[in-house]
């Protein structure tokens, strides 16, 4: 199955279930990996301020913030800028409806840690497969941070096909937990 294909299936497989379900699995999900010990000693965190069909990030960016360094994506052109968040105010909405921060850009990436990154389909070999225009491998290309991918659990595939140019992940989770950190997951 081809790329597209699986968007389409991930994207039908989204519409069986509701805003609150969706929320109720985002917030076990992310229970879980505040426990993370790379999660608990980054200082600096890649995050991306959810649409209404990712694992939602709202609530956990609200309550990390405060105490972490959270970076959130924005388009431009063909890239992602980095920028700080900094509260509420700081976003305004952007490109594809995507709420994006207005904060103090990030000068250096070498200080990302952790890099939490949605995705329309893992496989559970770290293989992700996004929308499809290219942005988070090729910012992904240029950190150094531990990369953990976040989805559904029924956004877990079998198989994603891969190209030179694509990231994978150093680890998966769903809302039951770690299901691949380089060979199997412990937690």
């Amino acid at each position: 199955m081809d790329k597209k294909e699986i968007r389409k299936l991930i994207a039908q497989e989204k519409r069986k279930y509701s805003a609150s379900q969706k929320t109720e699995w985002s917030s076990s999900l992310f229970q879980k990996l505040e426990d993370h010990p790379l999660f608990l000693q980054a200082k600096t965190i890649l995050l991306y301020h959810s649409l209404p069909d990712e694992v939602q990030t709202h609530a956990f960016i609200e309550r990390w913030y405060p105490h972490k360094r959270i970076v959130l994506p924005l388009v431009k052109g063909e890239e992602l800028e980095l920028r700080y968040y900094e509260g509420k105010d700081s976003l305004q909405t952007g490109s594809f409806g995507i709420e994006e921060p207005i904060g103090r850009q990030v000068g250096n990436w070498d200080e990302i840690e952790l890099s939490i990154v949605p995705g329309v389909a893992f496989d559970r070999t770290g293989n992700r497969l996004g929308r499809g225009k290219g942005y988070y491998d090729r910012t992904l290309a240029r950190l150094h941070s531990y990369n953990i991918g976040v989805c559904f659990h029924f956004q877990l595939y079998p198989h994603i096909p891969t190209e030179p140019t694509d990231r994978s992940m150093h680890e998966v989770w769903t809302e039951q937990g770690c299901v691949f950190n380089g060979t199997q997951c412990s937690r």
